[in-house]
């Protein structure tokens, strides 16, 4: 295969990926990881790189215009960041030592999770009778707008929710995926923030963690322009116009035709991982 059929390919893969990534809120490295292993034959260490930086430019562009909105809660984000950075570059560490196999079967493991979350009823938490202790010190209860309003929420179980990003970063650097199902159960889940304000935090603290992991990988040369660069831009460009789609249209429907495709990659990833073809 030639460089510039190659490099064809992988950009509208990208775009493919960062249009329906940013509409289901998985993120496109769910899809640009198993294309580049599975169809495109690329080492899941280099595509895991070029998936760091492409959740870096992703999530860098879209938190901007959520922080303009007041919808984020940046106290929060730059809270639990500390967890996620830490353990970002731990995972990006110790995945040199994994066989490839191993990741490939865990990154399917994730993919499977990621799809059931994806699927479920979300609950919108909007508790601000009681707050933890923990909140109160770090003054982490916030407010966002709804509907021309500022509705104020109380954060709870904040060491709950700080252990669960410091695995959400583990697997992020291991992974090159922004692991926002984590990170939204963490927040959502166990700190009982609005759906809303954690899946827009979330996507504040992705551009962070990956960048952390990102060094690692690039100080290992495993991160190569001719792969980043147009994964990056299609990503971008996907995600771009996803976003803008993604306030005329319900995807409800979309999301459980994407949960499907996201589960079979899972399972080809799963058996490629076992039978050592990765």
């Amino acid at each position: 295969m030639s460089v510039l059929l190659f490099t064809i390919i992988v950009l509208a893969g990208a775009f493919l990926a960062g249009l329906v990534g940013s509409l289901t809120g998985l993120g496109g490295g769910v899809i640009i990881i198993p294309l580049l292993t599975l169809a495109l034959g690329v080492d899941i260490h280099y595509a895991i790189g070029a998936s760091i930086i492409s959740v870096i430019a992703t999530s860098s562009g879209s938190a901007a215009a959520y922080v303009k909105e007041g919808i984020t809660n940046i106290r929060i984000g730059m809270f639990l960041e500390i967890a996620t950075t830490i353990s970002a570059i731990i995972g990006a560490v110790v995945t040199v030592y994994i066989n490839p196999g191993y990741i490939a079967v865990i990154f399917g493991l994730i993919l499977l999770f990621s799809a059931a979350m994806m699927v479920r009823k979300k609950v919108d938490r909007s508790d601000n009778d009681t707050s933890g202790k923990l909140a109160l010190f770090f003054k982490l209860n916030g407010s966002y707008p709804v509907d021309g309003m500022v509705k104020k929420y109380a954060v709870h179980n904040v060491a709950g929710g700080f252990f669960m990003m410091f695995i959400a970063g583990i697997i992020s650097g291991l992974l090159g995926i922004g692991s926002g199902a984590l990170k939204v159960i963490a927040m959502d889940n166990i700190m009982r923030i609005p759906f809303k304000v954690s899946t827009t935090t979330s996507n504040f603290m992705m551009g962070v963690t990956a960048a952390a992991s990102a060094i690692v990988y690039l100080h290992r040369g495993q991160i190569d322009p001719g792969i980043a660069m147009p994964v990056t831009v299609g990503v971008l460009l996907g995600a771009t116009i996803g976003s803008k789609i993604l306030v005329k249209t319900k995807t409800d429907k979309l999301k459980v035709v994407f949960a499907i495709v996201v589960t079979f990659l899972a399972l080809q990833m799963i058996y490629n991982g076992l039978s050592g073809k990765l």
